[in-house]
């Protein structure tokens, strides 16, 4: 059996006047490594037709397949010629079509295919001949376990970037409003605390704070200069993070090299390229190892200050020293640059212990971030064996109740620890800023 036994390409057309930004799809907004898709920048120029989607539909993009863009449609809209659309044909599950092109080796074929050097292009005729195994289970059953595990997937990343809105909001209540509880439970600021200028940040902070350098608030270790000719392709006991791993989260190379352990990171350290766009994001494993021309943050224990909040007051620099260095090669920050920097050490009493809340937001981030990536990679480890027939799902009438309980006793049972931890954080944030 073939794509083409299951699916046709959709080529109906709609005008880019008929939708919104929120449907518009492109080659840019579809996320790499099968995330999903995010909302598009911009909408076309001009006046322009599209190819129109509907729910259930499988949109890839065909440039540059190696970067695994699909996305299963959950609204209508439409996108641009660069983008696939896939929809199943009658009798078969779009499920199971997705199940499809979400593997690895549906990429690897498109590849084989592909025309073009710096931005290769699938070739549509070849992709339909792209070869489906007989399958010892129904193609429902499979599509469905696949959805269902990437709902639990999306779940994760929906609870998580609530989480990193409540932190960005608290840091804003905090640190720049200057909104934090007083000792009264009181909204600084707002309720007349005195503030005072500071000549090092050039703006006013609450009397009883400090400034403290970079280093002296945050422990700073710099990368390690792993040599390349060590890197190895198997597997060792040193996973190596370089900037490129820094945004994506996870590892890429492995090497033998003798390392002191003093490079190794830890759940929830800030890590920033400091070569090109500067990469900046929280680290989830403590297994790997950092390498050169990169920089780690980690809280100082019993510190008022958190990573979490260095991440946010460096980030406006680090942006700016990114738009400075457009128009040259590569955007460079230096270790004068960091040790430049000064940070807000912020006066702590009962009611008010910012390092310890943000802390535990960061916390259950990473702890997300490790759940979909274990979810991430059972899913493709399974795949292809549900494909050649190694393993096998009993239909969802033989195994709905139990498997169906589990999967909603689980995501319930998430959704409901982590918005009681979003309300009893906004709960305070209200409270503190309306105390009668």
């Amino acid at each position: 059996m073939k794509l083409k036994d299951i699916a046709d390409y959709v080529t109906e057309k709609i005008s880019s006047d008929a939708i919104d930004l929120d449907s518009y799809i492109t080659t840019d907004s579809l996320l790499q490594n099968k995330a999903g898709r995010d909302k598009a920048v911009n909408m076309p120029p001009q006046t322009c037709m599209l190819t129109r989607y509907k729910i259930g539909d499988i949109l890839v993009s065909n440039i540059r397949p190696y970067l695994k863009k699909v996305w299963m449609a959950d609204i209508d809209g439409g996108c641009n010629a660069d983008v696939l659309v896939f929809r199943a044909k009658s009798n078969h599950s779009a499920n199971f079509l997705y199940a499809v092109l979400l593997q690895d080796a549906f990429y690897s074929y498109a590849m084989r295919g592909a025309k073009g050097s710096k931005m290769p292009r699938g070739d549509k005729d070849q992709i339909m001949r792209y070869e489906i195994p007989m399958l010892s289970s129904t193609e429902e059953s499979i599509g469905n376990f696949i959805v269902d595990i990437n709902a639990k997937i999306a779940l994760n990343r929906e609870i998580n970037r609530n989480l990193e809105a409540m932190a960005r909001k608290l840091y804003d209540y905090w640190f720049v409003q200057f909104d934090f509880p007083d000792e009264n439970g009181r909204p600084y600021k707002s309720s007349g605390g005195k503030m005072v200028w500071n000549e090092k940040l050039k703006r006013e902070i609450p009397k009883e704070w400090e400034v403290v350098n970079l280093f002296d608030a945050i422990d700073v270790q710099y990368g390690f200069p792993f040599s390349t000719e060590l890197f190895v392709d198997e597997i060792t006991d040193i996973p190596v993070v370089r900037i490129r791993d820094i945004l994506n989260g996870t590892v890429s190379a492995y090497s033998t090299e003798d390392t002191d352990p003093k490079y190794r990171l830890a759940k929830g350290d800030v890590l920033i390229g400091m070569d090109g766009n500067f990469h900046m994001n929280l680290w989830c494993d403590d297994e790997a190892y950092l390498n050169q021309r990169s920089v780690r943050f980690r809280q100082i224990d019993a510190s008022p200050i958190s990573a979490l909040q260095v991440m946010f007051e460096v980030a406006p620099y680090i942006k700016a020293k990114e738009q400075n260095a457009k128009g040259s090669t590569v955007g460079h920050l230096s270790d004068k640059d960091l040790r430049g920097l000064w940070i807000m050490k912020p006066s702590v009493h009962n009611l008010f212990s910012p390092a310890t809340t943000l802390k535990q937001i960061s916390n259950l981030i990473v702890e997300n971030r490790v759940e979909i990536h274990n979810l991430t990679r059972q899913r493709d480890e399974l795949l292809p064996l549900l494909m050649n027939g190694q393993v096998s799902v009993m239909p969802s009438e033989i195994n709905c109740d139990l498997y169906t309980i589990n999967i909603i006793s689980i995501l319930g049972l998430l959704v409901i620890i982590q918005m009681f931890s979003i309300y009893i954080v906004f709960n305070e944030i209200d409270r503190n800023r309306n105390p009668h």
